[in-house]
């Protein structure tokens, strides 16, 4: 049995793994998808926002930095929207493109960013599922939102949830517990052995977020870390093999 020095971390391209090689691609793009997709990473993480019953993919609440157009996301029409572009050309793609483009190559963590989200959520996944022949064991939803995790659990609890916290909680990964969770997405800058421990005796999986760097990817092996969301998945694949 391989030590945890040695255990290879699962790869999740986070917002689809948007710098690999020397041409970056903009996050949450088909084109950063299909790419990391080539590779054969583990997972895809994801961001949606809810928008007139449909999940648009994209991480920022503010129109700008990566999206065209301007304002806060939410308070756009969804025909606004659609007619702004990413740096690529691109259109804001929607979750139900990522599906179908993502299939059953991995993985595919959907992260919710923006609020009422949970029942578009149930419906687009159970469209592609039912249309598809598909798998809910293919999805793992995620949020710093623990209210809308707990209504996935309530609404569709055959999808895997992730628990996302930014710091160190007073009873470390006991907020997993109400949310049956199956992961523990925990941020780089705030990673302890206790805290890694105190998941792995609550049996869950340990995720963190957003780890870039060699040396990073060495500590998180050492304690024992399942899976870090990175950008440079080709890169973490590369270390997987040394």
């Amino acid at each position: 049995m391989m030590s945890n020095l040695t255990k290879p971390l699962l790869c999740i391209a986070h917002r689809g793994g948007p710098q690999m090689g020397p041409a970056p691609l903009p996050e949450n793009s088909l084109a950063a998808i299909a790419r990391a997709l080539s590779l054969g990473v583990y997972a895809v993480e994801i961001d949606v926002f809810q928008i007139e019953g449909e999940l648009l993919v994209t991480h920022d609440r503010r129109l700008g930095r990566v999206v065209s157009g301007q304002g806060i996301i939410t308070e756009q029409p969804l025909s606004y929207l659609r007619e702004q572009r990413l740096e690529n050309g691109e259109p804001v793609p929607t979750l139900q493109q990522v599906l179908e483009l993502v299939g059953d190559k991995a993985l595919l963590n959907i992260e919710i960013k923006g609020q009422n989200s949970v029942l578009a959520l149930k419906k687009i996944l159970q469209d592609y599922i039912d249309s598809h022949q598909g798998s809910y064991e293919q999805y793992t939803i995620s949020s710093f939102d623990h209210q809308q995790l707990y209504q996935c659990l309530q609404h569709i609890p055959q999808v895997k949830r992730g628990v996302l916290i930014e710091g160190i909680p007073l009873d470390y990964a006991a907020c997993c517990e109400l949310l049956k969770a199956y992961s523990f997405n925990t941020h780089l800058s705030f990673i302890t052995p206790e805290l890694i421990q105190d998941a792995q005796k609550r049996g869950l999986k340990n995720w963190v977020y957003t780890v870039n760097h060699e040396d990073d990817w060495r500590y998180m092996q050492s304690l024992g870390v399942d899976a870090v969301f990175t950008d440079k998945p080709d890169k973490l694949l590369e270390f997987n093999q040394h």
